[in-house]
């Protein structure tokens, strides 16, 4: 007989296996799970519900994305319990994170569930440790008898459990051999990076299917297979069916397509290209004589996407015009350019709309947007001097790293220094944290604020480090130092230690960390700072982003074009961070001057440039090209008359028109285009609205102005034309509006249809997009 206790290691009598039939025999769920909660005071409750709200945007995604938790791969080499050790964080945490036990919707979760909490994906193995191993009096494992720890018999639901039965056999038995052998913590090898095989693969053909393999790579140069512990989502189920236990992807439409493997706390994305069935580019379509169109076409090849033809005069001319300057050019200036004969006129016309105060008002607008730059409260004069400080910046050239360190670094009375008011933009340390991550390096930190991020290399020390930086401020009117500011890590509970994000701790002496701060960031091997302004650039020219949303950069949101963003990265760094030049560079492309007529083999493409993409008008451009069309000044709040909507400086000015497009309120850098921008509001105001109809025939219009002068009909059709949409009357509609005049007998008649004609034209796809 063994004496009672523990059993011996060394008894090899047939072990008891937590099998299906044992899991329907459930017993009621054991009381000592319960734990009475703890008071919480209010700073506490506030961040929980924080932390509650923001776990569950960061993981929707994530877990909607997941296979199906009840299910596992049953190929696991189990070892017995005399047999290597098993790791925690490289054997266990993962299998949790396989079947879902510490995802969002989970024990993850910020408040965890059931009372029993587990970091996010894993990624706080001390903390999870605690919870397994210690907490609850020791009784979520048992060492005398490892089948009946909760953390066997809840998963296997021997014992009832609120997320039924998610642990295979296999996965069981390798749980119980750990805690069989004393559920040690010490790690036997450091998890170095994951590896996925292959990482981009190209599918000749819908239904083609490739196998999907994960390697852990050690810090001690180990490998081993991981897939079985491996969850693959695809980005869009409909067009990647993932078969979760053989790590299987089928492409199953043509495009570019993402699938993202999670294994413990790292993910790895997996680009799977579906080739369309088009016929191959030729090899005069692929003639390119700079590094954006050779890398554009290069992709369009790869994909058997063919081109459209280029744009004519016509439509390169609003469409750079816009772009530039927010602004269309008027009849005149398009008569010109349209009967130059030269053949540099293009790079002409480039170079006059970079060089002309238009292009610094406009582009100001779009600094102050992505700035969020506004008045706060009933102090206005902050948000005067700051708007002024960016266009003269603008004006001086001066590159967006100085732009940026200005930022950074400045401090003062800032009704007198324009830069210290990017400190008022935002609440506190917390919420200034997420302002300058978002906006200067293009990555979401907010979603490390409770919980490392789900989908991303950030954690709750970057999150806290980087908001500890700004608490070394006192804000306000005056911007200050002020040495004894703090943030309180929710974890540690203890301030936070300043640091630069995903890298290392700041000495907590130093004098000014935010010099630190600057200094990293506009580093040229700083690997956000560059790559989001030329995505935010290439955005705003290209109507999308290499990476979209162009805030959110990390690694399971891959640019679509990955070393045309270094390139353009690189290129931007070397030029002096220069924003003309970058805006120039992508201007004198082909890629730039395509069409947005697409063809039949093209049609469907959104991503990869084939064609142009029409995109809607911002508001205050929309604003701006109605007043400039009509002839008749729009009015905002107590704005001088003839104030353009792109030079306003607070976004909240009274204005119908400009809410009914859809303008930005700059709490957000309104990276994602309003949903109401070309919605269904919009469209009823432009057909039935006082936005057009009360402005079309006002006295001394452009419309009133040409019937007052007895000009002819055709004349004011093809002034209209050219002043909405850039060009004249196609033989066509020529003809079917002298058939409409030919109809009509009396002077009223013919003023009626010419008001709707405006209206057309004004209300037409064509005006309202830059194409």
């Amino acid at each position: 007989m063994m004496p009672s206790g523990r059993p011996d290691r060394h008894d090899h009598r047939p072990r008891k296996c937590v099998t299906t039939a044992a899991r329907n025999r459930r017993q009621p769920n054991p009381s000592s799970e319960f734990r009475p909660p703890q008071p919480l005071t209010m700073p506490h409750l506030r961040h929980l519900l924080v932390c509650l709200a923001t776990t569950f945007v960061c993981v929707a995604t994530a877990d909607e994305a997941s296979p199906d938790e009840t299910t596992s791969s049953e190929a696991i080499n189990l070892q017995g319990s005399g047999a290597a050790r098993i790791d925690f964080e490289n054997d266990v945490l993962p299998r949790l994170t396989r079947h879902g036990c510490n995802g969002g919707a989970c024990h993850g979760a910020a408040a965890g569930r059931g009372g029993f909490k587990l970091s996010l994906y894993g990624g706080d193995p001390d903390a999870d440790f605690d919870q397994i191993v210690r907490n609850l009096g020791g009784r979520r494992i048992n060492l005398n008898d490892a089948e009946l720890s909760l953390l066997i018999r809840k998963p296997t639901e021997t014992v009832e459990h609120g997320g039924g039965a998610v642990l295979s056999e296999a996965d069981a038995q390798q749980l119980i051999a750990w805690i069989d052998q004393g559920a040690p913590r010490t790690p036997q090898r450091q998890l170095q990076r994951v590896q996925v095989d292959p990482t981009r693969h190209v599918a000749p053909a819908a239904g083609h299917s490739v196998s999907l393999r994960t390697t852990a790579i050690y810090q001690d140069g180990s490998q081993r297979d991981v897939t079985d512990q491996t969850i693959f989502s695809s980005a869009d189920p409909s067009a990647v069916r993932i078969e979760p236990l053989s790590g299987t992807a089928t492409v199953l439409r043509a495009g570019r397509h993402v699938v993202i493997a999670r294994y413990w706390n790292r993910v790895v994305p997996v680009e799977l290209i579906g080739a369309h069935d088009n016929s191959p580019i030729s090899p005069d379509e692929r003639a390119a004589d700079n590094f954006i169109d050779q890398e554009v076409i290069e992709a369009l090849a790869t994909l058997r996407l063919p081109p459209s033809g280029p744009a004519d005069d016509a439509v390169f001319l609003r469409r750079l015009s816009l772009d530039l300057t927010g602004r269309l050019p008027t009849p005149e200036q398009t008569l010109r350019f349209l009967l130059d004969t030269r053949p540099d006129k293009r790079d002409r016309l480039l170079n006059r709309l970079l060089d002309g105060e238009a292009f610094n008002e406009y582009w100001t607008l779009q600094l102050a947007t992505l700035l969020r730059l506004r008045p706060r409260g009933d102090d206005p004069e902050g948000a005067h001097v700051y708007h002024d400080w960016l266009a003269q910046q603008l004006r001086d050239r001066r590159g967006y790293d100085a732009i940026a360190r200005s930022l950074l670094l400045s401090g003062g009375d800032t009704h007198v220094i324009g830069p210290a008011n990017f400190y008022r933009m935002a609440d506190g340390p917390r919420q200034q944290a997420e302002l300058f991550s978002e906006v200067l390096m293009a990555s979401r930190l907010r979603c490390a604020n409770c919980h490392n991020h789900p989908l991303d290399r950030w954690t709750q020390d970057d999150y806290h480090g980087l908001a500890a930086i700004f608490a070394t401020l006192q804000t306000g009117r005056e911007v200050r130092p002020n040495p004894d500011g703090y943030v309180v890590h929710p974890r540690t509970l203890e301030p936070a230690t300043p640091r630069l994000p995903g890298q290392q701790d700041l000495p907590t002496d130093r004098a000014d960390v935010r010099v630190a701060l600057a200094d990293w960031l506009i580093d040229p091997d700083n690997p956000y700072f560059a790559k989001a302004m030329v995505n935010r650039l290439w955005q705003r020219m290209m109507g999308r982003g290499l990476v979209e949303p162009v805030d959110d950069f990390r690694a399971t949101n891959p640019a679509t074009h990955p070393r045309l963003l270094q390139r353009l990265a690189d290129d931007f760094v070397a030029h002096g961070y220069d924003l003309r030049h970058t805006l120039r560079q992508i201007a004198q492309t082909q890629t730039y001057a395509r069409s947005a007529d697409a063809t039949s083999a093209n049609r469907n493409d959104q991503a990869f440039y084939s064609h142009r993409l029409r995109r809607p008008l911002d508001a205050e451009v929309l604003a701006d090209a109605i007043s400039d069309v009509l002839g008749v000044a729009e009015t905002y709040g107590d704005q001088p008359i003839g104030t353009r909507a792109v030079a306003l400086l607070d976004p909240s000015t009274e204005s119908e028109t400009l809410d009914v497009l859809g303008r930005c309120d700059r709490t957000s850098s309104c990276a994602t285009p309003s949903a109401s921008a070309g919605g269904l509001t919009q469209q009823l105001h432009r057909f039935n609205g006082d936005m057009l109809n009360q402005r079309i025939a006002v006295s001394g219009g452009r419309l009133d102005g040409l019937l007052d002068q007895s000009t002819p009909p055709e004349e004011i059709i093809q002034t209209f034309y050219l002043a909405a949409l850039c060009r004249q009357p196609t033989e066509r509609e020529r003809r079917h509006w002298n058939e409409q005049l030919n109809r009509l007998s009396s002077s009223a008649d013919r003023r009626t249809f010419l008001e709707d004609l405006v209206w057309g034209l004004l209300s037409c796809e064509e005006f309202v997009t830059n194409h």
